[in-house]
Formats: structure tokens, sequence, C-alpha cells
């Protein structure tokens, strides 16, 4: 089920919208460009409130500038210079601290979970194979790690001639980050990709909850992709995912999750 190919907006700074997707629900994806934080936050709970039955589902394109943000239940600690001169912003998603920013790709996924019958753990298991696609596609190997969700570098694949040849120095290191907010059978929050970024920030903070992971962008990894491109390959194989068959009937609960 190959998803519709997928051009940047002129403009990446306007929002522009397409429809994609070759299942029973298509998906809106939105380029919403460089947008403060709290704006999308604000935006994503109102969409979701104002949800109808036939709302259609989808996926906004985002890129930040600096913010730490806080789980629900996060642990301030993990904040571990105070007086960076980078904002913190509590928000509702499952997961600890981390960090968005230039150079960063968010995608935020607004979907009807009951309507597609899925379930938030399969959601999660998906979101994370369309991250590991994703940077297949630029010769980089990743892989989940039991009980710390998000995208992790593994061992390189062999002959690889994409990756720096230090990228080895890199396996085990944190490249992706998802966090999800369930209300009314619906999810908003999304997943965050590091391309090209300043990475020092991550320095500031236990990235998700965990001291000393390292945080690793695709730039570090010798990858010199622009972040339209990045952007729109993630949202292809995030719709791709999400147009998948689903894993039962049973219906997802409101909540949180990583």
């Amino acid at each position: 089920m190959p998803a519709t190919t997928l051009d940047s907006p002129l403009h990446p700074h306007l929002a522009a919208a397409s429809l994609i997707g070759s299942g029973e629900h298509p998906v809106t994806l939105r380029w919403r460009g460089l947008e403060p934080y709290g704006q999308s936050f604000d935006a994503m709970r109102a969409f979701t409130d104002a949800r109808a039955p036939d709302t259609p589902d989808e996926i906004w394109l985002v890129e930040h500038p600096q913010v730490f943000t806080l789980g629900l239940a996060g642990d301030p600690a993990h904040l571990l210079v105070a007086d960076s001169g980078i904002p913190l912003v509590k928000v509702d998603r499952g997961g600890q601290i981390t960090y968005h920013g230039p150079g960063q790709v968010v995608a935020y996924l607004l979907l009807d979970l009951r309507r597609r019958k899925l379930m938030v753990r399969e959601l999660v298991r998906r979101i994370e194979e369309a991250v590991i696609e994703t940077l297949a596609a630029y010769n980089l190997a990743t892989d989940r790690k039991a009980g710390a969700p998000g995208i992790y570098v593994s061992r390189p694949f062999e002959n690889d001639r994409a990756t720096s040849p230090d990228a080895h120095l890199h396996e085990g290191a944190k490249i992706a980050a998802l966090g999800l907010k369930i209300r009314n059978g619906c999810s908003y929050h999304g997943v965050s990709l590091n391309v090209k970024m300043d990475l020092q920030p991550f320095l500031a903070i236990n990235p998700c909850g965990y001291a000393g992971l390292e945080t690793v962008d695709m730039a570090t990894l010798g990858v010199a992709a622009d972040w339209h491109e990045v952007a729109g390959r993630l949202a292809e194989r995030l719709t791709y995912q999400i147009d998948g068959v689903p894993s039962g009937a049973a219906q997802p609960q409101n909540g949180l999750t990583v």
C-alpha cells in the first residue's frame, strides 16, 4: 500500500496541506513549518477536542525553536541545568524530559484510534517501524530497545557508504523520541527525529529520563539530508504503517504513553 509521494511546500513556513495514504481512512498532511511549541501544543488539543466521528486524521510536520518538554508524570530533576536559557514546558504526553530544536523533524499524529481499531501499543510499534524505515532509506541501521520507547543507533550496515567511519562509536545512541496522549480514543503528540541539530542542549537533561544517554542526529552519522526531504519521507512511512492491518478489535483507552 504505497503512500502518495509528498512534495514539501514552496514556502515551508506557511501551512500547506495534502491528502495522503491509500487506506480506508486517508490522512491530511499539514506542513506547519517553524512554529513555537506552545502554539502547536494548544492547536493539537483544540483539534482533538473539536473532533467529530467523521473528522479526517492528520499528521503535522513541525520544526520548533529551542524548548524542553516534560511529560505529565515527568521528574523535573532530569533537567540538569536550570539556567540554560531554554524554556521548560510541562505537557500532557507520557514520558520524561526531552528537547526540541531547529534541525529536528517533529511529526504529530492526530488519529482516531477507535475508528482504525488500533491499540496504543500497536500504534507505538508502527511509529517506531516508520522511523526505522525512514532511516534505513539513508543507510542508517537503527532499532528499538526493550522498555525504552524510541529509536536507537544499532551496528552499521556492512559496506555502509552513507555513514561516517565513526558511526559505530554511536551505537546505542538515541536518534528519535516519541510520546503520545490518548483522549476520547484519539491520539495527539507524536515522534521527533533528529536530522541536523545543535546537540548541546541534550547534555542539559537526562534524555527521556536516562542519565548518560547519548543523543545523536543523522548529520553526526554522516548523512547530509534536507529537513523537508526527511520530513516527507517520514510522513510517507508513518502513513504506510498507520494504514496497515489492525492487530485486534479492542478499543484504546484514554491516557498517555511513551
